[in-house]
């Protein structure tokens, strides 16, 4: 299969707003997207697309047809890549995740773990979730913040992808970590890395649709449920996600473009839940809500 591999060369706010229109208009069509810093002084950023079954000219033009006029001064080149792992080579040159005592980063970068901390290898995989993407890290940075507040028995990853934030909270807490995607490629990816992360035994990995399986039942309530997808499955998921979780929780939802606050607050808070805390990163949204008397 011939893979075109399209970069898009611009200062970082620039090129952070073209990877945000390839990853809405491509992603969900299966092609990797990604951005990351291009220059060693930090002033030039690329943002990269990854397809499939086509010529150069012809992945520029659809480039180009996407974007319009979002992209008309930038630089952009394709070129056609040959036997490679493609999901390996979207990742490729993005440096480490750090993200309050969590440093996120590949294999080739195992030599600049820090000495404190907990360090977490994600390699490039067919799931969601290397902490690089703004809803990701937003989320590792808040479970920090959390867990230094608050020692949480019974948790949930909602949606788990890579598995790096259910190893994030195992590897703080070691304490049992459900760990659910409707992919099961992700559970198995998600399980894997959660052995190579040294959490295998504190990590179930499960595959289900939303909250109704059997398992959400049997290992709740949750005091503690982090949730990084979409705004429309977790408007759908509000209810039967409140019903599995403790009188007592901490709910930390992201996934979410900045336009989407409103009405998930609105959704949650018809559960009993209230707004806790609420932070932006890279233009995606992570909210902290609370159900009882304890403060997030």
């Amino acid at each position: 299969m011939s893979t075109i591999r399209v970069r898009i060369t611009a200062e970082e706010i620039e090129a952070k707003r073209i990877y945000e229109l390839l990853a809405r208009d491509f992603e969900d069509d299966g092609n990797p997207v990604t951005v990351f810093e291009s220059s060693a002084d930090g002033l030039q950023w690329t943002a990269e697309i990854l397809l499939f079954e086509m010529t150069p000219d012809e992945a520029t033009d659809l480039v180009r047809d996407r974007l319009g006029a979002d992209a008309f001064a930038a630089p952009m080149e394709a070129v056609e890549l040959d036997d490679i792992n493609w999901v390996e080579k979207s990742l490729e040159g993005l440096a480490p995740v750090v993200a309050g005592r969590f440093f996120v980063h590949g294999s080739h970068d195992r030599y600049r773990r820090p000495f404190h901390g907990i360090s977490m290898e994600i390699e490039a995989a067919l799931a969601f979730g290397t902490g690089h993407h703004g809803t990701t890290s937003g989320c590792l940075a808040e479970l920090d913040r959390l867990l230094t507040r608050r020692r949480y028995r019974k948790m949930l990853d909602l949606g788990t992808g890579t598995g790096v934030l259910a190893i994030a909270l195992a590897r703080t807490s070691r304490q049992k970590i459900l760990a659910s995607d409707i992919d099961p490629v992700a559970t198995l990816t998600a399980k894997a890395n959660a052995i190579q992360n040294l959490a295998g035994p504190f990590v179930k990995c499960v595959t289900a649709a939303g909250v109704e399986a059997r398992v959400f039942a049997e290992d709740g309530p949750f005091d503690l449920v982090v949730a990084n997808i979409l705004a429309r499955p977790l408007m759908q998921m509000a209810k039967g996600l409140g019903a599995c979780m403790a009188r007592d929780a901490t709910l930390v939802l992201s996934g979410l473009r900045i336009e989407d606050g409103p009405r998930i607050i609105f959704a949650y808070g018809t559960q009993g839940f209230r707004l806790a805390r609420r932070g932006e990163r890279d233009g995606w949204l992570t909210l902290t809500f609370v159900r009882g008397r304890h403060k997030a």
